[in-house]
């Protein structure tokens, strides 16, 4: 191998011929109709994940039993019914010095997200890809239909925070098995199309709200939706790549005949390929990695502290301003709606910019494209203005979302690369579960959350500058060649000076 692509973080794969991408192909009609049955998954995550935006709306009251009707304690609040006829925060008064529980169920909800993440992760990578997604579906439709008759706060809360469980599962497995059965040059595509249900669930997400005006009716109408994903114990097939990874290369290789017959190519050679390509493996197994490897040498930590913040930052400011867009003046049915349709379209156009603008190129522009619109935001007057600047965020956020989870698999090496995004998520549940508390600052001054929101990507944005561009590098295999990346690019572009 030229020693200057080693230098520039080129590794030597292992095994060099991916057999499964040559059996099956990289995209055809077999990946299309498993992206499809997947990206169903997504709908119910944006439901779940932004339904506090109309379970807990801005709620108006007066106190019957004060003089000053909107004084606090209030024992005997009268609460405006003309939009929403019954909320969490009407069911058990969540207000005066109970107005935090609002935030905090919210919080809990990110941490069952978290919490689900790592508990789905790992148990894919032990018992496979189908059968925690399976349980995860299960999880969400059981506790979201129950959640919708919990009688007190608490229960309800605890009950959320299973179903946010269930919706860190179903993400993470889900993504696993897309990236595990699509071909490498499309996994920047199909990455960034991952997030469109989501945007589309977002957006049917006011729709659910226009027509169901009582939390609890809402809860289960959002609920039942994920009924239909029960449908996978019979159509979503296991990962051939974890079959062969466990040695089960009998039930890969029925898989793989039927994913090739799909795509209209031959079956016939498909036993041999894969059977070489097992050996393969065992004979150049690599020593897996842990989280402790991302630290342990300054350039790959450097990379991980500088990356996961990034990823805290986006979730911060995406999911915190896409509440507090429902917070804002105007109907909050169109803010809503308005916030998610330009998600949608941030979505759509970060796919060409990530064929032709660099990963960290589009990491700054757009946390400090962020940081600009959150800080014009909090000198507007209310009005309409205010929710174009708020949208804006919301998209400029959701863009660096889809480029770091692009660029965290670019950045890291095969043997680290899980660890490294399963630390990043976890920052970004941190930054998710900070950020409905960050909402309530509206409440004290109208500047105060934006401003508060504003610093975080502008932060971000710097520390982008101290990641290396990984486009068009091909992926790396080991500790020493992620160490190496970006380090070595510098002193061949000096000597080249």
């Amino acid at each position: 191998m030229d020693p200057q692509k080693r230098d520039e973080g080129t590794p030597n794969t292992t095994p060099n011929v991916d057999a499964i991408q040559k059996v099956i192909g990289s995209f055809g009609k077999y990946q299309l109709w498993l992206a499809c049955l997947i990206f169903l998954t997504k709908f119910p995550v944006a439901f779940h994940q932004m339904a506090i935006i109309f379970l807990a709306p801005k709620t108006d009251y007066v106190c019957l039993s004060s003089e000053n009707t909107t004084s606090c304690p209030c024992s005997n609040p009268q609460y405006d019914t003309s939009v929403f006829t019954n909320t969490i925060v009407m069911e058990w008064d969540l207000i005066c010095e109970n107005k935090w529980l609002t935030s905090f169920t919210q919080t809990l909800f990110q941490l069952g997200t978290l919490v689900g993440s790592v508990t789905f992760g790992m148990a894919s990578d032990r018992f496979g890809r189908k059968l925690p997604l399976l349980a995860a579906v299960v999880l969400q439709v059981s506790m979201g239909i129950v959640a919708a008759y919990i009688p007190g706060f608490w229960l309800f809360t605890f009950v959320r925070f299973l179903v946010g469980m269930s919706v860190g599962g179903t993400m993470v497995t889900g993504f696993v098995i897309i990236m595990e059965n699509v071909g490498s040059q499309y996994r920047d595509v199909i990455s960034a199309m991952y997030q469109v249900p989501f945007n589309l669930g977002h957006m049917l997400l006011p729709v659910f709200s226009y027509f169901i005006r009582s939390y609890d009716m809402f809860q289960l109408a959002i609920s039942l939706t994920s009924i239909v994903l029960l449908s996978y114990f019979f159509l979503v097939p296991e990962t051939p790549r974890w079959l062969i990874a466990m040695k089960r290369t009998d039930e890969a290789i029925k898989i793989l005949e039927k994913a090739a017959k799909m795509n209209k190519l031959p079956t016939d050679t498909i036993r041999d390929d894969i059977e070489k390509y097992q050996k393969a493996i065992e004979n150049n197994n690599l020593k897996k990695g842990n989280i402790l490897d991302l630290f342990r040498t300054p350039n790959l930590r450097k990379n991980i502290l500088a990356m996961s913040f990034n990823w805290l930052t986006c979730s911060y400011c995406f999911y915190g301003v896409s509440q507090y867009v429902g917070q804002l003046s105007g109907n909050v049915f169109v803010n809503v709606a308005a916030s998610a349709s330009v998600t949608l379209l941030g979505t759509l156009c970060s796919i060409p910019m990530m064929k032709v603008l660099g990963r960290r190129t589009l990491l700054i522009v757009f946390n400090f494209v962020c940081a600009a619109c959150l800080l014009v935001l909090s000198i507007l007057p209310p009005g309409p203005g205010t929710v174009v600047c708020a949208s804006i965020g919301v998209v400029a956020s959701f863009i660096v979302f889809v480029v770091v989870y692009l660029h965290c698999t670019e950045l890291f090496p095969t043997v680290v690369r899980n660890a490294a995004i399963g630390f990043s998520s976890m920052m970004a549940r941190v930054g998710s579960m900070v950020a409905p508390f960050v909402v309530g600052l509206g409440d004290k001054s109208p500047w105060m959350a934006a401003v508060t929101f504003a610093v975080l990507p502008l932060c971000a944005g710097c520390v982008a500058f101290l990641l290396p561009e990984t486009k068009g590098c091909e992926l790396m295999t080991t500790i020493e060649e992620g160490e190496r990346f970006g380090k070595k690019i510098k002193v061949a572009k000096e000597g080249q000076k």
